[in-house]
């Protein structure tokens, strides 16, 4: 090995300059594309977005369950409070309701034009694919009606 005297410092080599060319162009590519990163606000904008999105959906989802949690309890309550004569009553008038219901179907349904039974099918088609928060909602609704009315009678 040779020494050199302190102070005088070779010169770099033909490949040590690529390499530290090499080294550059990295970091100023890293740099740029960070750069880009933050100088993109629309892109930003659609991520800061999708995350909003994301935490809105997860708490109506947990908001969801425990409205049908609290539905299903006070549901429950409500069965065990009700005397035997009243749900056996209120068995009664649905089971008469769903009998002249059919009846009227029937009837209406010989005496419709085509083209409204085929609207009318579409409608009950999406309401059957909708029927759990239609049940939910209609659950809620008389839950609130008898809550009320038993309040009144006090």
């Amino acid at each position: 090995m040779t020494s050199q005297p302190p102070g005088e410092e070779s010169e770099p080599t033909p490949e040590e300059l690529r390499e530290q060319v090499e080294h550059t162009r990295e970091e100023l590519g890293q740099t740029v594309e960070a750069l880009a990163g933050k100088a993109d606000v629309k892109a930003r904008a659609h991520e800061q977005a999708a995350a909003v999105k994301e935490q809105a959906a997860e708490k109506a989802a947990q908001i969801t369950g425990q409205i049908r949690d609290k539905a299903e309890k006070t549901t429950q309550l409500l069965k065990d409070k009700t005397p035997d004569p009243v749900l056996d009553k209120a068995a009664h008038a649905a089971a008469q309701v769903r009998e002249t219901a059919s009846r009227a179907g029937h009837l209406a349904a010989d005496k419709t034009p085509d083209p409204v039974r085929e609207q009318t099918g579409r409608l009950a088609a999406t309401a059957r694919a909708k029927r759990t928060p239609l049940l939910a909602a209609a659950t809620f609704l008389v839950v609130f009606l008898l809550v009320r009315r038993s309040r009144r009678h006090r």
